[in-house]
């Protein structure tokens, strides 16, 4: 268990936004707008990013229930924001 007493389990609903910020950024590696983490390198690859994007929109869609009206924006515009790029991405 945990050395330390009385330590609280950790919500789902903090890793859920914790793997959402990871996938997310992800996503954004993959379309080429940011460079990758481990390598440096800026590296483009529509599916890998589409997939980030379809995994970073379903967990949203299970967080989103949960958040306050300013968390939901915010969640909400993520993935607006990366759908768009990725359109963006995907035509040019």
């Amino acid at each position: 268990m945990s050395d330390q007493p009385n330590a609280e389990p950790i919500p789902v609903g903090h890793v859920l936004a914790m793997m959402i910020d990871q996938v997310s950024d992800l996503g954004w590696q993959r379309m080429g707008l940011r460079a990758d983490m481990m390598t440096g390198k800026i590296e483009k690859d529509l599916d890998q990013a589409k997939l980030a994007i379809d995994a970073c929109s379903q967990l949203a869609d299970l967080l989103i229930p949960h958040l306050d009206d300013e968390d939901k924006r915010q969640m909400q515009n993520l993935v607006r924001d990366l759908r768009v790029n990725y359109v963006e991405k995907s035509q040019g």
